[in-house]
């Protein structure tokens, strides 16, 4: 017991001493000081007119100047049977020959001319039998096709009216990451939906455009990534900046399962411009080539070619006869700059050089060793030269006094001659029920000659047919290059 209270007695002492000992030396405001917290102000509700910032961007605008350019494209396809999805019993059990299927599709585009032209992609109005254009209002109108170019994936449409709403072009040079844009559209067949985001890159290459040089297909990808809401339907729908202006064309969606999960991809304006500009005025793209073989520098090829700076994209390989090695640019050049846009990667260099036309003259500014030059490059087309292409039109057609054929044809026109290595030739372009379908012919196959008879045009089958009987030879080649031969007898 002596013990315990001898304990207590001790810690009293220095419990009180510990004290005396604060209140002498330390002051209170001291000792506070050290076991400050700041806290946040208490959340307190607020009415809804203080509800958003001053500073919070106001899409209000955009959206009312925006949305009664953008239209709802409707699509109906005839899917005609072929070797491929031929029924020979569908006649014999339902009493009826088997009928063409109907597809029907959707998406958006944008007016960008009060007379009525309309772009949108390639990828919404492709194959189709008839297209039409449903606006805002809710007015319809069947569109025709101007021109298409399924390298940058970009159609032009025409409706018949006049003083129509229309979205002005911005600059898509311009545009930062990191700024507001709207993406107005019909998704799902939802017409006229508008989504917000932020543009959160450029110049992205997703390898969605076919790339086959062996055909003249020469892909342009370099989008504006945005991660504004765009699913099925927005295709072709307009990207549009807080000013109102058209900075894209909203193309594909990054996705595995088809709908939108975060990234969606839009075409620049500027390809834009150029796409439809030269579709309203020759029917086709005047696409120049600066001649180059190009690839992105990243830190194995700068060590590998000693090279001081990332930037730019290396030249490893000129065109024989091209635009770069005639204004003097060599292997092992740095490509940084086209008319003062800085390329940095090869969907960027396509898409400044995208924006003109064979015969434009552009500054290339590159690094050769240590110093800066800039060369006058005049661009030329895919052939070598600075011509301007025009599209032959060429209308299919049926001829009617070989119907036992059960095929429809279409002349081919001189380009294509000359891609395929051939002097003549007519195209199948539609197969029915008759000799050509059971002789095994397939929709694309061009016949050059009949029992040894040239066909160059429609006629030259008409009078090869003409009154013939016994065992025919058609000869002739697919566009993939493979030579074929068919014999049936009349």
């Amino acid at each position: 017991m002596k013990k315990l209270l001898s304990t207590l007695l001790v810690a009293s002492i220095g419990g009180g001493s510990a004290l005396y000992i604060q209140q002498k030396f330390f002051k209170q405001e001291d000792f506070a000081s050290h076991q400050t917290i700041n806290y946040a102000p208490p959340v307190r509700l607020t009415s809804a007119s203080n509800a958003v910032s001053s500073s919070a961007p106001d899409f209000t605008g955009a959206a009312e100047a925006s949305v009664n350019a953008v239209v709802h494209v409707t699509t109906r396809t005839e899917q005609k049977y072929n070797q491929l999805n031929y029924d020979p019993f569908h006649q014999f059990f339902y009493g009826q020959p088997q009928q063409p299927r109907i597809q029907q599709g959707s998406g958006s585009g944008v007016i960008i001319n009060k007379d009525g032209y309309i772009v949108t992609n390639n990828h919404v109005i492709a194959d189709a039998d008839k297209i039409e254009v449903i606006l805002n209002d809710k007015r319809t109108y069947t569109a025709e096709l101007v021109g298409a170019d399924p390298q940058t994936d970009l159609a032009l449409l025409k409706i018949k009216e006049k003083d129509l709403p229309f979205l002005a072009y911005g600059n898509s040079d311009n545009v930062k990451v990191g700024e507001w844009c709207l993406a107005i559209g019909n998704p799902f067949n939802l017409t006229s939906t508008i989504t917000a985001g932020i543009i959160s890159a450029k110049g992205r290459n997703i390898n969605i455009l076919e790339n086959d040089p062996a055909h003249g297909q020469f892909p342009i990808e370099s989008f504006l990534q945005t991660d504004a809401a765009v699913n099925p339907g927005n295709s072709g729908g307009a990207l549009v900046s807080t000013n109102g202006d058209l900075i894209g064309i909203n193309s594909a969606i990054a996705s595995q399962n088809g709908a939108y999960i975060g990234y969606s991809f839009a075409i620049p304006v500027n390809i834009v411009k150029k796409v439809v500009s030269d579709l309203a005025e020759y029917g086709t793209v005047q696409r120049a080539f600066i001649g180059v073989s190009i690839r992105d520098i990243d830190s194995k090829l700068a060590e590998e070619k000693s090279l001081k700076d990332l930037k730019g994209i290396y030249v490893n390989g000129l065109t024989e006869n091209g635009s770069a090695e005639a204004a003097g640019v060599q292997l092992g050049d740095v490509i940084t700059k086209v008319e003062g846009f800085e390329v940095n990667n090869v969907p960027e260099l396509q898409e400044q050089v995208g924006k003109y036309r064979p015969g434009d003259k552009v500054g290339v500014t590159l690094i050769r060793g240590n110093k800066e030059i800039t060369l006058p490059v005049v661009l030329k087309n895919k052939d070598g030269n600075v011509s301007v292409i025009k599209k032959e039109k060429v209308e299919a057609k049926e001829v009617k006094s070989i119907a036992s054929l059960g095929a429809s044809f279409e002349e081919v026109n001189k380009a294509d001659l000359k891609k395929l290595g051939i002097q003549n030739g007519v195209q199948v372009t539609e197969l029915r029920n008759g000799k050509l379908f059971t002789s095994g012919v397939k929709e694309g196959f061009i016949i050059t000659s009949i029992d040894k008879k040239k066909i160059s045009n429609l006629a030259d089958i008409d009078n090869a047919m003409k009154g013939k009987t016994g065992g025919i030879l058609i000869e002739g080649m697919y566009p993939n290059g493979m030579h074929a031969y068919y014999g049936f007898g009349m």
